[in-house]
């Protein structure tokens, strides 16, 4: 919203019948970053149909805290965030992977294909394209305000609530596959001379077998992580 219009009262006229998910709509607010409507103090849906003088109130998405009680358009906050990410936060995908954070991603992702990953798997959809959030299968998702990567991570997790869920190293930057614990020997031939001489404790994935172990490049990441959760 435009910084007048933040946490204030204003009027706002409209045509024919509305409901009230398409009067936020046309402030340019998507529907997946509400998470609480209330007219007159009451919780409403979205398919409400705006009456002259109603008061409205509309409140962005609370993952910190449970209003299930209250809340008439979820059933419950998500308690264990996902995300699914659009094709051009690449980068944004692998920090949040390095932190731990599950989120699917893929350069080649169709908007449709998005779109049905968040509704059938109760993914958040990130992505810095507000029209992809107004489409009706989205029920959960976040505009990117920053054009930054590290800037990006952090409004995610703020955002979500996410600092306390931060577990660097789980999953696999490259396809999200959580890491496992695996004997030297079995790996021994995809390493290098020198990698195999000085080191003896490896992770690999799941899912794609690539392995992992601190090398002189884990100091950089180790600051990497903390300057991403200052």
């Amino acid at each position: 919203m435009p910084k007048k219009q933040r946490y204030v009262q204003f009027p706002l006229a409209f045509k024919n019948r509305q409901s009230v998910k398409h009067l936020i709509e046309s402030l340019g607010v998507p529907h997946p970053e509400v998470d609480l409507i209330l007219v007159h103090s009451e919780s409403r849906d979205f398919s409400y149909i705006v009456q002259d003088g109603d008061e409205i109130s509309v409140y962005p998405v609370f993952e910190s805290f449970d209003i299930s009680a209250e809340n008439k358009l979820r059933p419950e906050p998500l308690r264990e965030p996902k995300f699914v990410l659009d094709a051009h936060l690449g980068r944004l995908a692998a920090y949040l992977r390095l932190l731990g954070i599950d989120c699917l991603y893929r350069n080649d992702y169709a908007d449709e294909e998005i779109t049905e990953i968040s509704h059938h798997e109760n993914r958040i959809c990130l992505t810095r394209d507000r029209g992809l959030l107004k489409r009706n299968l989205v029920t959960r998702g976040y505009c990117l305000r920053s054009k930054d990567s590290r800037q990006q991570v952090k409004e995610v997790l703020r955002r979500f609530d996410l600092v306390r869920k931060v577990n660097p190293f789980l999953r696999c930057v490259h396809c999200n596959g959580l890491l496992e614990d695996v004997d030297k020997k079995e790996i021994s031939d995809q390493l290098l001379p020198k990698t195999k001489r000085y080191y003896d404790e490896f992770r690999r994935c799941s899912e794609c077998g690539q392995v992992y172990w601190r090398g002189s490049h884990f100091e950089r990441i180790v600051k990497l992580i903390e300057g991403l959760l200052e």
